[in-house]
C-alpha cells in the first residue's frame, strides 16, 4: 500500500495503526511519486488542485489515481485526497463559500449504509473539517456524507474508491501540527483555544469512528496484496 503525505505534520494519524507494510511517501520531502500501487491513500494538505503547475507531485498524484481507478485498486482519498480523486474522476473542484474548519456534525446518506466503508457507522457524527475547496460529484459516483455547510462530504466511485473531505484520521499529534497557522484560524474567526476544548471531547468519539471505517478499508487493502 503507498500512502501519500503532503506535509510534514498531516500523517496517517488514526489510520496508521490498521495499516500493515505501507510506504509513506513524503511529497514535502521530495519523495516521488510511484507509477503503481496495489492500494492507494493519498492524505490532505494546504495546497489545491489548482496548484498542479507549481507542484509537479500533484499531476503525478493524478496519474497514479487514474491507473489505480482503471485497475480497480482501493483508493482513500483524505480531504485534498478527495479533490484529486474527484478531479481524477471527472469532477471538478474549486473555492468553496468560506473554509469550514472545526468540529461539525457530517450526516450520511442513505447510500452509506450499504457502504464497504461506512456500514456500521453511525448516522451522524461529529468530524473535524479543515478546508476551502469542495469537489463536485464525478459521474456514477455515490454521494456518502454531507454536512451543513457541504452538501458533498463523501463519495464512493465504482465498488472500491473512496473520497472524504473531512479529517476521519486526526488524532491529537495531527491537529496540534494542523494548528501550527493559528493566524489562519483567526482570520477566519475561530477561536484556537476553543477548538482544542471541543478536540478534547470530540477526538475520542471520532476515533472510534474512524476504527470502524479505516478497518474496512485496511481489509479491503490487505486482499487488494497492499
Amino acid at each position: 500500500m503507498i500512502v501519500i503525505q503532503h506535509e510534514p505534520g498531516e500523517g496517517p494519524g488514526t489510520l496508521s495503526a490498521l495499516l500493515r507494510g505501507h510506504r509513506l511517501v513524503r511529497t514535502y520531502a521530495g519523495d516521488p511519486v510511484p507509477e503503481r500501487a496495489d492500494a492507494l491513500v493519498v492524505l490532505g494538505g494546504g495546497m489545491n488542485v489548482r496548484d498542479q503547475h507549481l507542484l509537479r507531485h500533484l499531476g503525478d498524484e493524478l496519474r497514479l489515481l487514474r491507473r489505480c481507478i482503471s485497475e480497480g485498486r482501493p483508493i482513500l482519498g483524505i480531504c485534498l485526497g478527495s479533490q484529486l480523486l474527484a478531479t481524477a474522476l471527472g469532477g471538478s473542484v474549486g473555492p468553496a463559500e468560506r473554509k469550514e474548519i472545526g468540529f461539525y456534525r457530517v450526516r450520511l446518506a442513505e447510500a452509506a449504509r450499504n457502504d464497504p466503508l461506512f456500514s456500521g457507522s453511525p448516522d451522524s457524527f461529529v468530524a473535524f473539517h479543515w478546508h476551502g475547496d469542495v469537489f463536485t460529484l464525478p459521474g456514477n459516483a455515490v454521494p456518502l456524507a454531507s454536512s451543513t455547510q457541504t452538501p458533498l462530504q463523501a463519495f464512493r466511485a465504482g465498488e472500491r474508491a473512496w473520497g472524504i473531505q473531512f479529517h476521519l484520521e486526526v488524532n491529537d499529534d495531527v491537529l496540534a501540527a494542523m494548528m501550527g497557522g493559528e493566524a489562519e484560524l483567526r482570520e477566519e474567526g475561530v477561536d484556537p483555544e476553543l477548538l482544542r476544548l471541543s478536540a478534547r471531547r470530540e477526538l475520542p468519539r471520532l476515533s472510534r469512528v474512524a476504527a470502524g471505517v479505516f478497518g474496512r478499508f485496511a481489509a479491503l487493502a490487505a486482499e487488494a496484496g497492499g
